[in-house]
């Protein structure tokens, strides 16, 4: 995928179900990846043949048809070129999607992370929630904020990692101004990745949207180091 994955599960020394996760995720990036010429995703995007598509693939396409319409548009996988990249909706669905392959198989407590987008589940081997940091996007040796999870997901956009890789196309393809990162806590990590990435294209007033979502918090810090947070933020707080 293109990207670091963690998986960590207490209770358990079984190898299985960490093979069974990686091998899911090797099953992602062959099918999504916008880099491998021979993925399903780049063999669309050229048009090749009249092979139906895969119901992975169906299904992605039409959440982001979905997050499109939830969004006022300010999420779209349309690129300038007439291509499509989902990369924005898929990490978040496949670590979703690679929790519940664990839960199926009778583990209650882990974690989950991709490229910084985490999923958790119950509690940690201290028996406490899962403790996760938001990182300074000015200085990523720092730590801004520390947030307890049990159940919840996050996920962080911004571009200080990759650089310029989020635009607003509501505004001629431009990058966002004014915001250097925004952290959105969801219900799961499928909710909270393609809504932050939706909102962070938004600029500004991407917090706001956050916030009128019932059951997401959102972490949001200016171009000059100021930060914006929901109302109920606080309560995840350490």
């Amino acid at each position: 995928m293109g990207m670091p994955i963690t998986v960590e599960i207490v209770g358990t020394k079984d190898q299985a179900p960490f093979d069974k996760l990686f091998g899911y995720f090797r099953q992602v990036d062959r099918r999504f990846s916008p880099y491998k010429e021979q993925s399903e995703l780049m063999k669309y995007n050229r048009s090749e043949g009249t092979a139906k598509l895969s119901s992975e693939m169906e299904e992605v396409l039409a959440l982001c048809k979905q997050t499109k319409e939830i969004s006022g548009g300010y999420f779209d996988i349309s690129r300038s070129d007439g291509t499509l990249d989902p990369s924005g909706l898929v990490k978040g669905w496949a670590i979703d999607n690679a929790a519940k392959i664990l839960k199926s198989e009778g583990l209650s407590n882990f974690y989950v992370e991709a490229g910084g987008d985490i999923q958790t589940e119950g509690l940690n081997d201290q028996y406490e929630p899962w403790i996760i940091g938001i990182r300074n996007p000015f200085n990523l040796q720092e730590v801004v904020k520390v947030i307890k999870l049990s159940g919840q997901g996050v996920a962080t956009s911004g571009t200080y990692i990759r650089g310029e890789h989020i635009y607003n196309p509501l505004n001629d393809h431009r990058s966002p101004s004014g915001v250097s990162s925004l952290t959105v806590i969801g219900p799961n990590i499928f909710e909270a990745d393609r809504f932050a990435t939706a909102a962070f294209a938004m600029g500004k007033k991407g917090i706001s949207f956050i916030a009128s979502l019932p059951g997401f918090e959102g972490y949001q810090i200016d171009n000059i180091g100021h930060a914006t947070f929901t109302q109920g933020f606080k309560a995840y707080v350490v």
